[in-house]
């Protein structure tokens, strides 16, 4: 791995009114130490409630922390780079979730700010925007849709309102709004065990209409949980990434560790590419319409091994789990590939081992630097799976394969954490807004722009 130094730190510092930020229900353990890719949802509820119409919404909670600016750290690994396999040992090295210690802030680079823009959010993991700006977050653990309203355009949500709760929601992870462009008629979720719609117009702050299952036999919830969603431009089809039940395991349904494909009614299925570890969020590139996720990989086999990583799919494209990983290296765990597996892909961008990447989006914005138009930002959870700690921030990933850190500061020098990235998606005026399921935050990234 090269790593290229951060030049000195820009010297300014805006202190700002602290806040106290809530602790995430939704973010411990998945059954299996892979922590930071799959966190322990607050069991499901059983209730079919539905939210009452007309409900009173609450305000939404803004905030501010002290933020600096430095020069980002970039990394450029590549498939050369990559250690043997147990070069160092494998250790559980989970990180304390905490809040936020007084004075702890965010870093960005230069021109940039970043702000609370919510709270009080536990197990908020995705985001997705109406057409109109309201922001649509998927809570997973408490299996609540919320819907964020900024209506008088200061950068300050001045309502939440619950859009959907209970049954038929089922750990919602992935947001859609179909067909794509400016007059939805339906918004999407991903349930952990299928694909779900709601009729949805323009404002709507809750559904107009009953509940429709799309699809309804995704494989259960093990270990693996996340269900990312994304439609092709054209809408003709919908995407669906589904993770592995096992950190690496010979035999699982075909359908796990793989990108489904469907029709939007549901019908049509097939498997669009495969050897996808976690593929977790699915992103299309504005530019190409190229398919993109970011992917968990393997535990068990050291600090820097195997690293995750950011990739376009290839339709019928095979990646490499459980037998290889980053092209055709040998899992020494595992047989040897099958004869009819004998190609492997190789990924686009190479994150540094067990940073946990979730959140991909792309910069369709007009707000930031032309450097970051139509390029792909990514949250990286954090890692679990080695000594020294690594993710917890968000990162800007360019075109030589390399990435640099966007924001950064939600882990301290003494091993805990104050946040932890997840979901992350372009708001209508070109700011980034930043789920934060280890506070129950949002984060709006501006640039040239203070904070409200």
């Amino acid at each position: 791995m090269r790593v290229l130094p951060p030049a000195p730190v820009i010297g300014v510092l805006m202190l700002l009114t602290t806040v106290t930020v809530v602790l995430s229900l939704g973010c411990g353990g998945s059954g299996s130490p892979d922590t930071s890719a799959s966190p322990t949802p607050t069991p499901t509820p059983t209730s079919s409630a539905s939210p009452t119409s007309g409900q009173a919404p609450i305000p939404a909670t803004f905030g501010r922390v002290p933020v600096s600016t430095a020069t980002p750290t970039t990394r450029h690994i590549t498939p050369a780079d990559l250690p043997p396999p147990f070069d160092t040992n494998s250790v559980s090295n989970p990180s304390s979730v905490v809040s936020r210690p007084s004075g702890a802030g965010l870093s960005v680079p230069p021109g940039f700010f970043i702000y609370q823009y919510a709270s009080g959010l536990p197990g908020v993991r995705m985001a997705a925007i109406a057409p109109n700006g309201d922001v649509f977050l998927a809570e997973s653990g408490p299996n609540t849709i919320v819907v964020l309203r900024d209506a008088d355009h200061d950068g300050i949500p001045e309502t939440r309102s619950t859009y959907a709760t209970g049954s038929p929601l089922n750990l919602p992870f992935g947001l859609a709004f179909y067909p794509p462009g400016p007059n939805p008629t339906h918004l999407y979720i991903a349930n952990t065990n299928g694909v779900i719609r709601y009729p949805y117009t323009a404002g709507d702050l809750t559904p107009h209409g009953a509940a429709e299952t799309i699809v309804s036999n995704l494989p259960d919830a093990t270990d693996h949980w996340t269900r990312g969603l994304a439609f092709r431009p054209d809408g003709a089809k919908m995407y669906v990434s589904v993770g592995s039940a096992a950190n690496v395991e010979v035999g699982e349904d075909p359908r796990r560790a793989a990108i489904l494909e469907y029709n939007p009614d549901g019908s049509g299925f097939r498997i669009l590419a495969s050897g996808l570890r976690n593929p977790v969020s699915l992103a299309i590139q504005p530019v190409t319409g190229a398919l993109w996720t970011v992917v968990n990989e393997r535990d068990g086999l050291g600090d820097n091994l195997p690293p995750d990583y950011a990739t376009h799919i290839t339709e019928g494209a095979f990646y490499g789990w459980p037998y290889t990983y980053i092209g055709a290296n040998p899992d020494p765990r595992m047989p040897p590939l099958p004869p009819g597996l004998s190609t492997v892909t190789v990924p686009d961008v190479l994150f540094q081992a067990h940073s946990a990447p979730l959140g991909l989006t792309f910069y369709t914005g007009n707000a930031f630097p032309s450097a970051y138009t139509n390029s792909a930002l990514a949250t990286l959870h954090g890692s679990w799976n080695r000594a020294q700690r690594t993710g917890y921030k968000v990162v800007h990933l360019l075109p030589d394969g390399s990435y640099e850190d966007l924001v950064w500061g939600w882990a301290l020098t003494d091993g805990t954490v104050w946040g932890r990235p997840v979901g992350i998606t372009v708001a209508k005026d070109g700011s980034v807004l930043i789920c934060d399921d280890g506070a129950g935050a949002v984060w709006r990234l501006t640039y040239g722009l203070a904070a409200p």
